[in-house]
């Protein structure tokens, strides 16, 4: 039996060796192991250099795996697959039949042990961080869903909330396939919340459109018999004029009754009133050439009418104006784009006439007139006191005293003149 001591005189002494192996005369390979060797196998048919060649090979393919699950580790690898491949390797350098410094490679292996916790706790924060973001994006997406479906049902806009909703539902079926799996537990109470609002806007949304048909269908039957009606005028030609309009106004407030059906009901509606107003058109036109002729005489008769704005005498100006206006009446009316015209004009004589008037009786009222002829003698009184005034200053020569005398003099004397006027 060879001892341990043999073993290690053995390996050192053996010509055909390397550093961490040996090859006997038999052919078979050691490895060092520890203090000693132990047998990793044979190579019979080829050289001592090639058997220790071969199975160095082996070990440098141990050591690739440990040096790329190295990489691994630093790259940020799951640490759950770091430590299987670890558990791994481990089993298979432990007793390998490889030739090198596998001590070293298990040394490597039980570094990348403690790596691996680190690895696992950091990873483990990273992932909880992405869960609880991922949490707070889907709990984001259900508190808006709960803020549509909370809407008063008659003040939503169904088209707009309805693609907002499809839109969350969209951004819901992405993240649960896209983001992280999240607890059971806050994945299913996330979803039952989303479930409840989404079933409750669209039984919100069933219920209006229930209750607007419902509308619909009694504003449709209301303006069909508004339609009716109007339809029923139109044979009254002119005359039917005054209750298509009652009817219009009864129209307007009248609800909506679908756009489908308000569309055509109004063409209906409408075509009854322009056949209305289209009669109306003709009897006007024939009105219009009848009151072409009236239009002639009513622009002769303002040229006379016009001359009067020249006149002063009241008496006068009110003679020609009321002979003027009989004979306006006489001549009848006018067509209706020249009315305003005309009669604007023989407004402007009228009220000439009428200012004469005012005048007239302004200055023969007996109140205002007493007060004017009292005012008018205090006036002369004070005129003749400030002439004998004027002529004294003007004696004595004092040219102050003539100033004052001279414009007190002179705006008595004009009040004096606009009393009388």
């Amino acid at each position: 039996m060879v001892t341990k001591a043999e073993n290690k005189v053995s390996f050192v002494s053996s010509e055909n060796q390397g550093p961490w192996g040996r090859v006997d005369e038999t052919g078979t390979v050691y490895v060092r192991d520890g203090d000693g060797e132990r047998v990793v196998g044979q190579y019979p048919d080829g050289t001592a250099e090639e058997a220790l060649a071969y199975f160095e090979r082996k070990f440098a393919d141990l050591n690739g795996q440990v040096t790329l699950l190295e990489q691994r580790a630093r790259g940020g690898a799951p640490a759950a697959d770091i430590a299987k491949a670890v558990a791994h390797l481990t089993e298979t350098v432990t007793g390998a039949n490889a030739v090198g410094n596998l001590q070293a490679l298990v040394t490597r292996l039980d570094a990348l042990r403690t790596t691996v916790g680190q690895l696992t706790e950091k990873q483990s924060e990273e992932a909880r961080a992405v869960v609880d973001a991922a949490i707070a994006e889907r709990t984001q997406i259900v508190v808006e869903a709960e803020a549509l479906a909370a809407q008063d049902p008659a003040k939503v806009q169904w088209k707009q909330t309805t693609a907002q909703l499809d839109a969350l539902f969209a951004r819901w079926q992405k993240h649960q396939q896209d983001g992280p799996r999240l607890p059971k537990n806050e994945a299913n109470d996330l979803w039952k919340r989303f479930r409840t609002a989404r079933t409750g806007l669209e039984q919100h949304r069933k219920a209006f459109f229930a209750e607007l048909d419902s509308v619909h269908k009694d504003a449709r039957n209301a303006k069909q018999r508004l339609v009716e009606q109007a339809e029923a005028l139109v044979s009254r030609g002119v005359d039917g004029i005054p209750g298509y309009r009652a009817l219009l106004d009864e129209w307007k407030t009248v609800g909506r009754a679908g756009k489908r059906y308000d569309d055509a009901l109004w063409a209906k509606f409408k075509a009854a009133g322009d056949a209305l107003y289209g009669a109306k058109a003709d009897v006007d036109a024939q009105d219009n050439e009848e009151f072409e002729a009236n239009l002639a005489q009513k622009l002769a008769l303002l040229d006379d009418a016009e001359a009067i704005l020249s006149v002063s005498d009241r008496a006068t100006a009110r003679e020609r104006l009321m002979g003027i206006q009989r004979r306006w009446d006489e001549i009848g009316k006018v067509p209706r784009d020249k009315v305003k015209p005309v009669e604007d004009r023989l407004r402007k004589v009228e009220n000439h006439v009428r200012k004469l008037d005012e005048d007239h009786w302004h200055k023969n009222n007996p109140e205002t007139k007493a007060r004017s002829e009292g005012l008018a003698s205090q006036l002369t009184d004070a005129i003749g006191k400030l002439e004998n005034e004027l002529e004294d200053a003007r004696r004595s020569g004092d040219s102050r005293k003539i100033a004052e005398a001279e414009e007190a003099l002179n705006a008595r004397r004009v009040w004096l003149e606009a009393l009388g006027s």
